[in-house]
């Protein structure tokens, strides 16, 4: 194996596949473990057999980039070693799954909410799982192999994944059902595979946009709609659907405030967002609510403090910093600066319709307490750690509940300010990209898969306000994202082939 204080390629490349599954992917056989019967023999041999596998695979991969080059074998497995540190951390802390949504989530992400999650915790787990292997790595003195012995390990590791594979014929359809937990939490494999598929789906998204035909205004009543994106919002913790907290005190009290039962079409942003603004649930990028109404005359002014949101294209775009130039009080370094001049933005148009739209983030996690202005700390104690394994139950809650009694108070100083708009018909919409789970199930915030998310995921509020004398609502019962586009269209009387009058909210 040594030889001067040299490591054979091979033998180097076959202790760093062991070094990272007894580093890494203790989770991953932490669910096989659970989730079959480890006393049986298929399960003694499934359990044998991923082990083998996934020894084998990144041993394999690891030797195919040390014989293209041995320094790029060094850099690969260095930048493996610290991903996967940052990747068992969160897996660890939030209970997260890395499949394909979360991997976008991390591509889609800004600054701002990347170091809401840093802590001392995430460092010890770079510094010793990441950095500390990596200098190894690199102090390390390698010797090659021939052409000859590189077709023999590569062949010879071939057949023995092939025969693992047929070997445990019977237990296809178990992997099968698990895949996504299983692929979600083998590392490096997970943010690789799906750093791969999240790429070529941006392709596939990046293909000019579907347009849908043209539109036209059906009267020229003035008009205007105030669309509030909400983030990270469950439905449960509203006491408008029944908590027992007061996190409503405003809306509760407001005349002509409805709320209706909704369900979100994925459980993170990015996706979550796309379905509230297209007319249909769909893989394809058709043309969004703000961009085609603004390209059939409707003035479209879109107000963020957030991001995830597909191109958005009109002439009206103002984020957090545009936003707090005009903006005076302590509410101009919360989502409360979205109001800033908004009455007289509106006033000020020449156009008769109008769509406001607000992205919000006043609900992501994992640092709810800092998320509103000390006076809306309504309850206490509050969790104050980004680590929220290691708040109470109670104190997370409160944090979380707190943002709602804000996202309240958000919501009616918009209504106030409709109201006073007497020439207008106006409505406001508040609906969330997505819900959040607060510990329930061992589960953190948001982004696990739908097929098996947990309800605090996807539950999320649909609350609507509508000015006296302007439109009634439906007696819906259940609502999707979906019905924003054409509720929207319906109400700016926005008459387009398209518009779909079961996904209307308005009689």
């Amino acid at each position: 194996m040594f030889k001067g204080g040299n490591i054979k390629v091979t033998h180097f490349v076959l202790g760093m596949s062991l070094v990272n599954l007894i580093l890494f992917n203790w989770p991953f056989y932490t669910y096989v473990f659970h989730h079959t019967d480890y006393k049986s023999l298929n399960g003694v041999m499934l359990i044998a057999s991923l082990i083998l596998m996934m020894v084998v695979l990144n041993a394999l991969i690891f030797y195919l980039a040390f014989f293209i080059s041995r320094a790029f074998g060094k850099g690969l497995l260095v930048f493996f070693f610290v991903i996967n540190a940052i990747s068992l951390y969160f897996i660890n802390t939030y209970s997260v799954i890395i499949d394909e949504s979360m991997t976008s989530n991390i591509f889609n992400t800004n600054y701002q909410e990347a170091s809401s999650f840093f802590s001392f915790k995430m460092v010890l787990y770079v510094l010793f799982l990441g950095v500390l292997p990596s200098i190894f790595i690199v102090k390390a003195k390698i010797t090659g192999d021939s052409w000859k012995r590189f077709l023999a390990v590569f062949l010879g590791s071939l057949f023995i994944i092939a025969v693992l594979v047929f070997a445990n014929g019977v237990q296809w359809l178990w992997i099968d059902k698990n895949t996504k937990q299983l692929l979600g939490l083998a590392l490096p494999t997970s943010y690789t595979v799906n750093t791969t598929r999240h790429f070529n789906n941006k392709l596939k998204e990046n293909k000019k946009e579907i347009i849908l035909p043209d539109a036209t205004i059906g009267d020229n009543e003035k008009a205007v709609v105030v669309l509030v994106l909400g983030e990270s919002a469950r439905k449960q913790n509203f006491s408008l659907y029944g908590y027992e907290k007061n996190t409503n005190p405003t809306l509760s009290r407001m005349p002509d405030v409805f709320h209706f039962d909704a369900t979100s079409c994925a459980t993170y942003t990015t996706a979550g967002i796309k379905c509230i603004l297209e007319h249909t649930n769909s893989n394809d990028l058709y043309e969004i609510l703000p961009n085609y109404l603004y390209r059939n005359e409707v003035e479209v002014i879109w107000r963020t403090t957030n991001w995830g949101e597909p191109p958005v294209h009109i002439a009206n775009y103002q984020r957090r910093e545009d936003l707090q130039a005009n903006c005076q009080g302590e509410g101009c370094d919360y989502d409360e600066v979205l109001l800033t001049g908004l009455r007289e933005q509106i006033l000020a148009s020449k156009k008769n319709k109008i769509l406001i739209i607000l992205h919000t983030s006043t609900s992501h996690g994992p640092t709810y307490s800092k998320k509103y202005p000390p006076r809306f700390e309504t309850f206490s104690p509050v969790c104050n750690s980004v680590e929220l394994a290691n708040c109470s139950h109670d104190e997370l809650v409160n944090a979380y509940d707190n943002t709602l009694v804000y996202t309240d108070y958000i919501l009616s100083r918009i209504i106030e300010d409709l109201k006073q708009l007497k020439e207008y018909k106006s409505t406001m919409l508040f609906v969330s990209d997505h819900g959040e789970s607060l510990g329930e199930k061992n589960l953190y915030m948001h982004g696990v898969p739908m097929s098996f998310a947990p309800k605090e995921q996807y539950e999320i509020p649909f609350i609507v306000w509508v000015s006296e004398g302007s439109k009634e609502l439906k007696p819906n019962k259940m609502l999707s994202q979906n019905h924003v586009f054409h509720s929207v269209l319906n109400f700016l009387n926005v008459q387009s082939p398209v518009y779909n009058e079961e996904l209307n909210i308005f009689k």
